[in-house]
């Protein structure tokens, strides 16, 4: 699994970056086909002071993508929302798959 964490318009403090990387270990007991994860971390709303920190997930299996994107005040809330809306996407597609 090859996991690629971005961000857009500024710097995560390597706090953020392993928070995350710890919380995304933990997707591939879900499928055992992921081949790449994409991470994008976003700031919303850079001209006012209103900041809204966006997470897109972008979970690649063979033949299916899974594209998640959340927006909060903090950037573990958004990951946290969005990480449990692919793991709910990528049960649905198993389950689909067995039946």
């Amino acid at each position: 699994m090859n996991v690629n964490i971005q961000t857009v318009h500024f710097d995560a403090d390597s706090k953020l970056i392993s928070y995350i990387e710890k919380k995304i270990s933990k997707i591939a007991q879900f499928h055992d086909r992921i081949t790449k994860v994409d991470i994008y971390l976003k700031l919303d709303n850079i001209v006012h002071n209103i900041k809204d920190k966006i997470v897109e997930i972008k979970v690649m299996i063979p033949r299916h993508e899974f594209f998640v994107k959340q927006s909060s005040k903090s950037f573990e809330e958004s990951f946290d929302v969005a990480m449990d809306s692919v793991i709910t996407q990528i049960k649905r597609k198993k389950e689909r798959q067995a039946a």
